[in-house]
């Protein structure tokens, strides 16, 4: 096994218990349980984009069937705010 660092963590009675009941599940110690969860915690947060919106929907962004520019029309706007 690969060399590991010690770390403290405080958490509140009931997740404690449930990560009592979670280890006993999968018959590990809860030390494993706690690294699975930070792994996949951490490769989550890893995978997530960051930009704007334009940026994450940029792919997305004209794919819409319809006019460019509803008011342009003024077919279309005649009962807006109706």
């Amino acid at each position: 096994m690969k060399a590991m660092r010690t770390i403290s963590l405080k958490v509140p009675d009931a997740l404690d218990r449930e990560l009592t009941a979670a280890a006993r599940r999968e018959g590990v110690s809860k030390s494993a349980v706690m690294r699975q969860a930070l792994a996949r915690h951490v490769g989550a947060a890893r995978g997530r984009r960051k930009g704007s919106l334009l940026a994450l929907a940029g792919d997305s962004v004209g794919r819409v069937v319809g006019p460019a520019d509803l008011a342009s029309n003024k077919r279309r706007l005649a009962d807006y705010g109706r």
